[in-house]
């Protein structure tokens, strides 16, 4: 799997998981990811190996709940020629492939009390004793990350889980929430996912129309990120133009009523709408009435982010145009923009070109290559 640089995503979950992630890797503290299946749990244990000091040494992924109890003590230990039927020769476990290295597991809330035990046993000293062996064979320097979907809280009180193997595991903890709870981050998701997707199948990037963003947005993605990559991959291979359409969605998410979108989500839009129409209707400067409030926290970013999309509706995507339509000078061209980046709200201007433009409406190739 190809590490990512960094997570996709402007919300201010995701900021706070960016965070953890590089307070976890300036250490080799043991970290436990919790989170519903498919929010990117191996994405992250990636991110932190990668920017760790480890990063040179192997990083070894188990899926605990894909490997049977019998066959992952030895897996994970490795075992002695002889220890079992088809054990012909000796074999090295995944901790000690790992050495100096990480180890992110994968489900450790499906592993038995047996396995549980001997992990326990292994965090503790760091001793590898393989399956058919009388001794301790090496000892290993390996950094832990573990992942689970389960509530470990509950299978502890049910006696499923050892208590002290949680609090071994439990030295950073982050929980990364589900895609229906950063949903300002399904844009940007959805947008790099038809991206990757168009190069992998070698297709042209399509356009994404504001409704059916707006149906994206609004489905409450029970499968997470990885629900909505798939999404992605779909709309990308069977689309038959260069538009996405509400009607080249999966019917669950077509079906989806931008109305069912959060009340505060709402009244973002009514504020952003109220200064819009002050800036175009009005002739109020941009400065004036976005950017001051937004400088002094009047406003937050996802009306910044409102005001931007509404514009760019406007103008097809059009930067230039766009400087015109909120009363800036074309001398603030550039300020413009970098004021946008430098707050995550400068938006990829192809999804708002539902319609073919005119040659002179296209931006300059400057903008084009910082904006793929």
């Amino acid at each position: 799997m190809e590490i990512p640089q960094s997570l996709v995503g402007f919300s201010t979950a995701m900021r706070e998981i960016e965070q953890e992630i590089l307070c976890a890797s300036r250490s080799s503290a043991k970290v436990l990811i919790t989170g519903e299946s498919g929010v990117g749990k191996e994405v992250v244990a990636r991110l932190i190996h990668q920017r760790s000091e480890r990063a040179s040494s192997p990083l070894v992924t188990i899926n605990c709940a894909g490997v049977p109890d019998t066959l992952l003590e030895s897996e994970l230990f490795g075992h002695m020629r002889g220890a079992f039927t088809d054990a012909y020769r000796d074999k090295r476990g995944w901790l000690d492939q790992a050495d100096g290295g990480t180890i992110f597991m994968d489900e450790v809330g499906e592993m038995s009390l047996r396995m549980q035990a001997l992990l326990l046993r292994f965090l503790e000293s760091g001793e590898i004793q393989r399956v058919g062996s009388d001794r301790v064979n090496s000892k290993v320097d390996v950094r832990v990350i573990a992942a689970t979907n389960r509530d470990l809280m509950s299978r502890i009180a049910d006696k499923s889980f050892r208590e002290d193997l949680y609090y071994r595991l439990n030295v950073i903890h982050l929980a990364i929430p589900p895609l229906r709870e950063r949903r300002d981050d399904i844009e940007l998701l959805f947008t790099h996912f038809c991206r990757l997707y168009s190069q992998r199948h070698r297709v042209d990037v399509p356009v994404v129309t504001s409704e059916t963003m707006e149906r994206l947005v609004a489905y409450r993605w029970p499968g997470n990120v990885r629900e909505l990559k798939n999404v992605a991959e779909r709309v990308v291979v069977r689309s038959r133009s260069s538009v996405i359409t509400p009607s080249d969605l999966p019917k669950e998410v077509a079906a989806t009523c931008s109305d069912a979108l959060p009340g505060e989500v709402a009244r973002d839009k009514r504020t952003a709408d109220l200064l819009f129409e002050r800036m175009l209707l009005g002739g109020e400067s941009f400065w004036a009435v976005v950017y001051e409030p937004f400088m002094s926290r009047d406003l937050t970013r996802d009306d910044l982010r409102i005001i931007v999309t509404r514009g760019l509706e406007q103008t097809r995507g059009n930067y230039k145009a766009l400087v015109q339509a909120f009363n800036l000078k074309q001398t603030d061209y550039k300020r413009f923009l970098n004021f946008l980046r430098k707050y995550q709200c400068h938006m990829p201007f192809q999804r708002f070109r539902s319609a073919r433009v005119r040659p002179e409406d296209e931006p300059p190739r400057e903008e084009l290559s910082r904006s793929a």
